[in-house]
């Protein structure tokens, strides 16, 4: 978004469902980046104590055709339950953080949005994609995907030797530039949201892989399955 308006292209985030029409908006004279704004003056929107955005109003649809248990599920009161994770900050504006499903629970009680986590790991040139362990655990930790291209720069210019991918992974110093990359952006979030310990997946991952979707993001449910052997050496497991 800031690039684009470096190149003077405005761009006004919204938010909407089908089962609603808009919920919120950037309008030109008022928008706050990384927000999708305000809620439109047709609905009322508020954050549940699980964190999840809902809304109620004229716009909201009235049911699923013929499927009464799914709109039970989804409109309760009048108000609708988007589904959606996020707050609100002290202008009215409104964050989306995450989806409801992948809000992760650790054994303490916390909750935890991975959403916000792995997006400041994939901040950096390092890093294609991430994933957030931690659901039901003590602690958190991560799955890193690495952008195979700039991980090799760096190793070329450090004149670092190895044959493949997986002993470019392996290589100690490669670690050490993802552990950087790891504890800065610990350094946005609270401890109880700190990434403990983390493994690169010692495989270049394909559109035609399992773990991923066709746009290369990893799959949460795949990657917990397939790697569960690699996820346990980060709480004292063995690793594959």
């Amino acid at each position: 978004m800031q690039w684009y308006g470096a190149l003077g292209l405005v761009l006004l985030e919204l938010y909407g469902m089908t089962e609603c029409g808009t919920i919120s908006a950037n309008l030109r004279h008022a928008r706050r980046l990384g927000s999708v704004g305000r809620p439109a003056p047709s609905c009322q929107v508020r954050i549940a104590e699980n964190g999840e955005i809902l809304v109620c109003g004229a716009n909201v649809f009235v049911g699923y055709l013929n499927q009464e248990s799914k709109t039970a599920e989804v409109l309760r009161d009048g108000w609708l339950h988007t589904g959606d994770v996020g707050r609100f900050d002290d202008d009215g504006y409104l964050y989306i953080t995450d989806r409801l499903k992948d809000i992760l629970i650790t054994s303490g009680g916390k909750n935890i949005t991975p959403s916000e986590i792995q997006n400041a790991l994939k901040f950096s040139s390092y890093i294609s994609d991430a994933l957030v362990i931690g659901d039901r655990r003590k602690y958190l930790t991560a799955i890193i995907m690495i952008d195979r291209e700039n991980v090799e720069k760096f190793a070329q210019e450090a004149q670092l030797a190895y044959t493949d991918f997986a002993s470019l992974v392996a290589v100690p110093q490669i670690r050490m530039l993802i552990g950087k990359v790891v504890e800065a952006a610990n350094s946005k979030f609270a401890r109880v949201e700190s990434i403990k310990d983390f493994r690169i997946l010692p495989v270049e991952l394909t559109p035609e892989d399992e773990e991923v979707t066709p746009t290369m993001k990893l799959k949460r449910r795949v990657i917990e399955r397939k790697w569960e052997s690699l996820i346990e050496s980060m709480y004292g497991g063995a690793s594959s």
